[in-house]
């Protein structure tokens, strides 16, 4: 075989990888001196104009299937993974000292794929005990080599099913709080005296907020979201806006690939941040091939046993659970007005790919997706969301009940003993269980609860063994459907 035939075969084999279509290569320059053997992860990168606009019909296939292909690659130096002069900070920061060693459980990079820890029960779901993380405070030049918790919080991996409906729910609920909020200053201004508002959106109260007459704002009536009054739905203290400011970050920490849109010429000044040798590791178009992936991953369902016990029990424990205030906080469903994802969202910032960056932000329509026949909708249209969780913070443990009050560091402001409301949909298929997945068993997780969930787990612990068991069996019906 002559080698420009191999080099032909090898260009072609990268489309029938990827699937791609005449724009996509246009988007991307072909290596045409690369044999068919390269030990690269990465086919191609795809360019904007390839993730820009309506996505839909094959258009919207090729793009999430790239996204799958990214998500599941085993990243290779030659990908550019590692980060020999780069921390895991989220602000790009070089390391104080040489780096030791490719990988490092404690400070990363700590894994070659994004399956390596979201993997059960399949591509984009939850990791064992075995899979942790471990995470600083996020801000500053987080440079540590030690699993001492004042340096790091070690942490489970959840999943992402149904990721694209939860950070459609926390952009309806953001804009819903600052429309209060810019409600209760003109109400401020036109009355010459403070405005008292209680901020709430779909059923869910988040404090009070005080407007002066001259546009200051009291924020201390606040109660589980950040003073700018975002919604953060992403990691386990509920940090991350958007899918793609978790997966940039999650690219950096875990397998020291930088994205250029954070860690590019725009920022540092430099294609190669990190001084692994390797330019432009991660295009825009890649990371929103990445997020599209995860964007339509379908939602857990509940499941109707087929043990008529188990569903009788089932359906008891449902009852019991509403009856001792689980519902509170962990809702079964929140409401929906507009299934349209856009990528990138109204709440990313700086760091990640803004919407002013693009002539027309990618739209994937998620109506249009299979699971969409499963959804139900409410008297007024919007859709009925089965998160079972408020996308809310809570302080979670106590003087008496403490286990979910283990970590010192705090995480970007958020206090140690305070994280997000856990969505229990899919909580069947993704044990172990707790921020730091060190329970094995349901019960020992409703056990744990400390602080805002104390009077629910006292409820829990005083009831009987059939009241506990029918509450398990009910939890055990949330599953992801396979």
């Amino acid at each position: 075989m002559r080698k420009d035939q191999g080099n032909a075969m090898g260009r072609i084999g990268r489309c029938v990888l990827l699937g791609v279509v005449a724009v996509c290569l246009a988007a991307a320059p072909v290596r045409a001196e690369e044999p068919v053997w390269i030990e690269k992860a990465i086919p191609a990168h795809l360019g904007l104009e390839s993730v820009t606009g309506a996505l839909d019909g094959d258009r919207l296939k090729t793009v999430v299937k790239h996204g799958k292909i990214l998500f599941e690659a085993r990243f290779t130096v030659h990908d550019g993974a590692g980060r020999p002069a780069a921390t895991q900070a989220i602000i790009p920061t070089k390391k104080k000292r040489p780096v030791r060693e490719t990988f490092a459980r404690t400070f990363g990079p700590d894994a070659n794929a994004c399956t390596s820890c979201h993997n059960v029960p399949e591509a984009g779901g939850a990791g064992d005990f075995t899979a942790n993380v471990f995470v600083s405070e996020g801000f500053e030049s987080a440079d540590f080599d030690s699993t001492a918790p004042q340096f790091s919080n070690e942490r489970g991996t959840p999943h992402l099913f149904g990721s694209g409906l939860l950070e459609l729910l926390a952009r309806e609920m953001t804009a819903d709080l600052k429309a209060q909020r810019h409600a209760a200053l003109l109400a401020a201004r036109k009355a010459g005296q403070p405005v008292t508002v209680e901020l709430a959106t779909k059923g869910v109260g988040f404090g009070r907020l005080t407007a002066s007459p001259d546009g200051a704002v009291d924020v201390s009536g606040f109660d589980g979201v950040d003073t700018d009054l975002v919604i953060r739905p992403f990691s386990q203290k509920g940090v991350f806006a958007s899918l793609r400011q978790f997966t940039i970050n999650a690219l950096n920490q875990h397998h020291g690939i930088q994205p250029d849109e954070r860690f590019g010429t725009r920022w540092t000044g430099t294609e190669d941040f990190d001084e692994d040798g390797v330019m432009s590791e991660m295009s825009a178009g890649d990371v929103s091939a990445v997020v599209a992936f995860q964007a339509t991953l379908p939602p857990p369902e509940q499941k109707t046993p087929e043990n008529p016990a188990w569903k009788d029990a089932a359906k008891t424990g449902e009852k019991f659970f509403a009856d001792i205030g689980c519902a509170e906080c962990h809702r079964p469903t929140l409401p929906l007005n507009s299934l349209v994802f856009a990528d990138p969202g109204p709440n990313d910032t700086a760091g990640t790919l803004r919407q002013g960056d693009v002539a027309a932000p990618g739209a994937i329509d998620l109506s249009e997706m299979p699971f969409a026949r499963h959804l139900t909708r409410d008297e007024s249209g919007a859709w009925l969301i089965p998160v079972f969780g408020d996308l809310k913070r809570h302080r979670i443990a106590d003087n008496q009940v403490d286990h979910f009050g283990n970590e010192i560091l705090a995480q970007r402001f958020v206090e140690a003993d305070v994280f997000l409301t856990a969505e229990l949909w899919g909580i069947a298929d993704t044990a172990p269980y707790g921020h730091r997945g060190d329970l094995t068993t349901l019960d020992a997780t409703i056990r744990a609860h400390g602080g805002a969930g104390r009077a629910s787990r006292d409820a829990y612990v005083a009831a009987n063994d059939e009241e506990r068991g029918s509450l398990i069996a009910f939890l055990k019906t949330l599953g992801i459907a396979r």
